[in-house]
C-alpha cells in the first residue's frame, strides 16, 4: 500500500513517495526539484506532471528490466538557500537523478551538491548560462540558454519595433537579468542606444509606479526578464494605467497562470519559449494521456518527460546507474524523446531546442514566428 510522508528540511518541504509493501533492493529513486509552493508554483506543477508520467510509463515499459524507479518530489521554492537543502537531502538520500531544479538561481548553487555526490542533474527549465560553464560533468539542461533566447528576442525587437521606444526591465534574478543583460546588449549592439533599463522587486503587488515611468517615458515595447506572476501584475496595471504598452517577456510566461493573473491585458504579450512540443507526433500519445488524467502537457512539462526519457536511455546503454558513467553515455549518443531528438553536447547543454516568438492572445498561445 503506497502513502506519501512528508518531512521539514530547514524550510522546504519534499513529499517522498514510500510503497512499503512492494519496495526492493532493485528500486532506483530520482527526483524533480522545483518551486511545488510559492509564485512559480504552475511550473513546478507542470515539471512534476511531466516526471510522475515519465516514471509511469518507464516502469510498465520494462526498459530498465526488473527496475522499479521511484520518485521524489522536492520543493526549492525557487529559493537558493531552501534548493541547497534540498540538494544536500536528495545526496544523503542517494538519488541516482535530478531532475531540476527551474529558476537558475537554484539550479546553479544546488548543482555543485550534485557534482560532488556524482548525481545526474538534468534541468527542464533553467535557462540561464551559468548553469552548465562550470564544467561538471554531472550536469545538463534539456531545455535551451538565455544566450540563444535572449538574440532571439532582441532580433524580433528590431525587426519590428526599431523605430519605437524600448524599455528593457528585469526582476534582478539570476535568470531575469541575465536575459534582460543579453537582449540590452544584442539592441545596443545593433545600434539602439537610448534604450530605458531598470529593475523592480519580485514579490511586489503593486508596480504603478514603474508603470507610470513607462507611461511618462512614452515607452511602447517593454522587454521584461522576469516570472509569469510579477510579469503577469505589470501588463494588468500598464493596461489599468491605458499606458499603451506592448510587452515582450522570457520563457516563464508558458503557463495559463500569466492569463489568469492579466486576464484580457495580456492579450498581444509576446514570449519566446521552446517550439511547441505538444504538437510533435512522438509527444501525441503522452499528450492524450496527460489530458485524459486532466492534466496539462504544457509547458516544461514535456521537457521534465523528455529528461527521464534521456535519462533512462544513458543508464540502459551504460549498463548502470552510476552517474559518471550515464554522463558519459548522455554526452555520446542522440536519443528520441517527446521534445524531439535530444543530443547534449560537452557542456551539457542540448544542441537542438532553439526559441520561437508567441503571443497570447484569447487565452491561448499562438506562434508568431
Amino acid at each position: 500500500m503506497a502513502f506519501f510522508s512528508k518531512r521539514s528540511i530547514t524550510g522546504a518541504a519534499i513529499l517522498t513517495s514510500v510503497l512499503i509493501s512492494v519496495a526492493s533492493a532493485d528500486d532506483v529513486y530520482i527526483a524533480v526539484a522545483g518551486p511545488m509552493t510559492g509564485s512559480n508554483a504552475a511550473v513546478g506543477e507542470q515539471m512534476r506532471y511531466g516526471a510522475s508520467a515519465a516514471v509511469d510509463d518507464l516502469n510498465s515499459s520494462g526498459v530498465l528490466l526488473d527496475t522499479k524507479i521511484r520518485l521524489i518530489i522536492a520543493d526549492d521554492a525557487c529559493d537558493p538557500k531552501q534548493a541547497v537543502a534540498v540538494a544536500n537531502r536528495l545526496a544523503a538520500d542517494q538519488v541516482r537523478l535530478v531532475i531540476g531544479h527551474y529558476c537558475s538561481s537554484s539550479s546553479i548553487p544546488a548543482s555543485d551538491v550534485y557534482a560532488e555526490a556524482a548525481i545526474i542533474q538534468i534541468s527542464p527549465g533553467s535557462t540561464n548560462p551559468q548553469l552548465t560553464e562550470r564544467g561538471l560533468k554531472t550536469v545538463f539542461r534539456i531545455c535551451g540558454r538565455d544566450d540563444q533566447q535572449g538574440v532571439v528576442a532582441a532580433d524580433y525587437i528590431l525587426r519590428h519595433y526599431s523605430n519605437s521606444k524600448i524599455a528593457i526591465l528585469d526582476d534582478k534574478s539570476t535568470a531575469g537579468k541575465g536575459i534582460a543583460d543579453i537582449v540590452a546588449s544584442r539592441l545596443h549592439d545593433a545600434g539602439l542606444q537610448n534604450l530605458m533599463r531598470q529593475s523592480y522587486m519580485a514579490g511586489e503587488k503593486d508596480y504603478t509606479a514603474l508603470v507610470s515611468r513607462l507611461k511618462r517615458e512614452g515607452i511602447q515595447i517593454a522587454y521584461i526578464g522576469g516570472y509569469y506572476a510579477e510579469i503577469g501584475l505589470i501588463v494588468r496595471q500598464a493596461a489599468d494605467a491605458q499606458a499603451g504598452l506592448t510587452v515582450m517577456a522570457n520563457d516563464p510566461l508558458m503557463t495559463g497562470e500569466f492569463w489568469a493573473i492579466a486576464s484580457g491585458a495580456a492579450n498581444g504579450t509576446l514570449f519566446t519559449f521552446m517550439p511547441d512540443a505538444t504538437k510533435k507526433p512522438e509527444a501525441a500519445d503522452v499528450v492524450a494521456r496527460l489530458k485524459a488524467s486532466k492534466r496539462s502537457a504544457e509547458g516544461y512539462t514535456l521537457y521534465a518527460y523528455a529528461a527521464v526519457q534521456a535519462w533512462a536511455d544513458a543508464a540502459k546503454r551504460a549498463g548502470s546507474f552510476n552517474a559518471l558513467r550515464v554522463a558519459k553515455a548522455l554526452r555520446s549518443h542522440e536519443v528520441d524523446t517527446v521534445v524531439g531528438q535530444v543530443y547534449f553536447d560537452a557542456k551539457g547543454d542540448n544542441a537542438s531546442p532553439g526559441f520561437v516568438v508567441n503571443r497570447w492572445h484569447d487565452n491561448t498561445i499562438e506562434l508568431v514566428e
